[in-house]
């Protein structure tokens, strides 16, 4: 099988990203320790990565627009790898904080342009499958790079974690360099062209569509572990297999909602959209035992992750004159849907309902979406339909 090298290089660049976004989850207790702060404190580590996200992807990806994609890339991983190297050296709770917002700015312009990239480097008909390659990277830091992380943060030192992942930002920057091509000096973006896309109807329900997945995602995800307590009664042991076995599934569905993508992005997004809804809502009776659990959270993986590469091609195509904007701010909407889906399970939690109503609550979440994406079809059906009726009528009002 022959290594396509641009794909290989976003793919290491999201596995960075991955990695350096999720595995402070995993030692805020140490971070709250030697910082001498409450761990829901440290916990506002991981809002201000996600607001930074959002806040960072349309000025950067604007920012960066009249440079060489290549050169934006790199750009992008050096400011990864300085906030990281910052956090490492971090010397107090405000310092680390600012070091996280800064790493942040990098997210929603990587994968953006990146997304531009990986389907500029194969044929028309593989593009959702080249754009789930780079997203590859990002699940696979799930079973792998997060543990490991986490490991190191706990065992070692959480800032030995931030350090390691730094020099994996120095490697993302050495591969990108050597695998993409040099590209020239693009003109400068207009930016009020540009932003007036993302306020077309279609890309503001398509950009919707994709807060509400990733909400219903997020909205068991964020309490997966509590949730196992209560329904499955699972110990820690357990709980960390089956976060492994989420990460199998979200690199399943990552590959599944390419390949699949690539033939209908609609068919793909609302198939694996029910599928979600209906796993979210079996999911309370499967976790009552183990290996129930253990099935219900790999197929949820799979199809919770199998939408990201057909709602990523369903912005860039409909928002076709500014695909690199569009893209990050996707990404922006991803992290947006995150903390719409915490939010939202907390909020249920807060209201004194049993951890089975946060999957429901995930499942409403996902019906939203699927409303959304009906919406779409029918603005496309009658889009489609227009012009044969203005046909149709000057041809009657010739014949009159």
């Amino acid at each position: 099988m022959k290594i396509n090298f641009p794909l290989f290089a976003l793919a290491v660049g999201a596995f960075a990203i991955g990695t350096t976004e999720f595995s402070p989850m995993g030692f805020l207790p140490q971070i709250a320790e030697n910082l001498n702060i409450s761990i829901p404190t440290a916990g506002m580590l991981i809002t201000a990565y996600a607001l930074g996200v959002m806040i960072g992807a349309p000025i950067m990806t604007l920012w960066f627009g009249h440079f060489p994609r290549r050169k934006a890339l790199i750009l992008a991983m050096s400011i990864f790898t300085i906030g990281n190297i910052l956090a490492a050296i971090a010397p107090n709770y405000w310092g680390l904080m600012g070091a996280r917002i800064i790493t942040s700015l990098n997210h929603g312009v990587f994968f953006g342009i990146g997304s531009i990239v990986a389907t500029s480097v194969v044929p028309k008909d593989k593009q959702a499958s080249a754009v789930a390659t780079m997203f590859m990277g990002l699940t696979i830091a799930n079973i792998g790079g997060v543990p490991l992380a986490t490991w190191v943060g706990q065992n070692i030192g959480w800032r030995m974690s931030f350090a390691a992942i730094a020099v994996l930002g120095v490697i993302t920057m050495l591969f990108l360099w050597k695998a993409l091509p040099q590209g020239t000096v693009a003109e400068r973006p207009n930016v009020k062209a540009e932003l007036k896309v993302l306020t077309r109807m279609p890309v503001v329900l398509a950009l919707l569509t994709t807060v509400m997945s990733a909400g219903a995602m997020f909205t068991l995800y964020t309490y997966i572990a509590p949730s196992l307590q209560n329904i499955t009664h699972a110990s820690p042991t357990f709980i960390t297999l089956m976060l492994v076995l989420i990460g199998i599934g979200f690199s399943i569905g990552n590959h599944l909602g390419g390949k699949f993508a690539d033939v209908s992005l609609t068919k793909t997004l609302t198939s694996f959209l029910v599928l979600l809804m209906v796993m979210m809502l079996l999911f309370p009776i499967l976790a009552k035992t183990q290996i129930g659990a253990a099935l219900a959270l790999v197929v949820w993986g799979a199809a919770a992750f199998a939408v990201v590469p057909p709602l990523q091609m369903r912005v860039m195509s409909v928002a076709h004159e500014a695909p690199g904007l569009a893209s990050s701010v996707n990404i922006g909407a991803f992290n947006l849907g995150n903390a719409v889906g915490a939010a939202a399970g907390g909020a249920v939690l807060s209201m004194g309902m049993s951890y089975a109503a946060v999957s429901i609550t995930g499942a409403i979440l996902t019906a939203l979406g699927l409303v959304l994406v009906f919406i779409q079809m029918k603005m496309t059906t009658n889009m489609n339909t227009q012009p044969t009726n203005k046909s149709v009528d000057h041809a009657q009002q010739q014949q009159i």
